[in-house]
């Protein structure tokens, strides 16, 4: 281990006996590094560096049985349990249409490890995938009823030949802020012309612009921006209600979807939790700076989501009534959106409750 690594690894082991709850993430921020340097220092102490072979590693997932799979991002974290069924891989893009259902951006896989980490309920096993800056995209644990022998199987085959704590990581370079004009009229005309949702990102994409950034350029009735306390009530109307819907959370390279309903919701500090058998939702809704309901007409109909972001624009998560294609929207889903709408409107908020 070179001289630099050992030093962070040090550091690291001093910050976990002054703050034992401080999860690994929030420790590489402390330690201005990636959590995936942070992890490298452990090289050969329960991390093993894995070949950069997302793509292979991914296939085989399946064979492992029933897993958890998390992905998150600095506000949201989503908790999936099940088995990776069907993963197909098209070039750089991958789809799992299971309970563990994923958007996978393979060309956002840089480096990944094993890892045999301690936890209040035992040893904890995962394998872990970081993008190009080091920040975690994906993250698989093994369960009570994973196929262990499996498990190591794969690790065994997918071993890296450089065991070298260190991970090179590339420097984030800000993006320079839109200078164009914006086409408003352009934007509204192809929006109205959306046969379906899928198809927005290209519109974005077209106009080059952001959704945060076309939600606030277009009228009321395709973006509507309501309180940053929507995304709570939402979900606590959807447990009431017993109302199936889809949550949608990203990382810089996965997308991963629940679909049903949720049921026992907590409050813990900041943090809003989903805490079902299945799925668990831990949303930091401090972090929550935006709130838009936004309507995509679609060959099906409207198609209206509750999509929240963070004080800079970022996208944090996607709500949706459960819907499948060919299918018109579910009307309560709808009923419960204009419950929000008319209760969390953006207008009606005093000062303090929106950023």
């Amino acid at each position: 281990m070179n001289q630099a690594y050992q030093e962070l690894g040090t550091r690291w082991e001093q910050l976990k006996k002054d703050n034992p709850a401080l999860r690994i993430r929030n420790a590489a921020e402390v330690l201005g590094v990636s959590e995936a340097e942070l992890l490298a220092t452990r090289t050969g102490e329960g991390v093993i560096r894995l070949r950069s072979d997302a793509k292979g590693i991914m296939a085989r997932i399946e064979s492992l049985g029933e897993v958890m799979a998390l992905t998150r991002n600095d506000a949201m974290v989503h908790e999936k349990t099940g088995q990776y069924k069907d993963l197909s891989i098209h070039g750089n893009m991958g789809l799992a249409l299971g309970v563990i259902d994923l958007r996978v951006f393979f060309n956002r896989f840089e480096t990944a490890f094993a890892v045999r980490e301690d936890s209040p309920v035992g040893e904890r096993r995962s394998l872990q995938f970081f993008d190009e800056y080091g920040e975690a995209v994906h993250k698989i644990y093994a369960r009570e009823a994973t196929d262990i022998e499996a498990f190591d199987a794969l690790i065994a085959e997918f071993t890296s030949d450089d065991q070298e704590a260190s991970v090179d990581v590339s420097p984030r370079v800000s993006e320079p802020a839109e200078d164009h004009p914006l086409d408003v009229e352009a934007l509204e005309q192809g929006w109205s012309e959306l046969k379906d949702v899928h198809h927005f990102l290209a519109l974005l994409k077209k106009h080059k612009t952001t959704r945060a950034t076309a939600y606030r350029a277009v009228r009321d009735d395709y973006a509507r921006q309501v309180t940053s306390t929507a995304f709570e009530a939402a979900l606590t109307s959807a447990a009431e209600t017993q109302l199936s819907i889809m949550v949608f959370v990203g990382s810089p390279g996965v997308i991963q979807i629940h679909t049903g309903p949720v049921k026992h919701l907590k409050r813990t500090g900041p943090w809003f939790n989903v805490l079902d058998p299945g799925f668990n939702l831990h949303a930091d809704t401090t972090q929550i700076g935006q709130a838009w309901v936004v309507r995509k007409p679609t060959s099906d109909g409207i198609v209206t989501s509750l999509e929240v972001f963070d004080t800079d624009g970022e996208q944090l998560a996607l709500m949706f009534g459960e819907r499948k294609n060919g299918e018109p929207e579910n009307p309560a889903w709808q009923a419960l959106i204009a419950s929000i709408e008319a209760d969390f409107s953006l207008v009606e908020a005093t000062a303090g409750e929106v950023s």
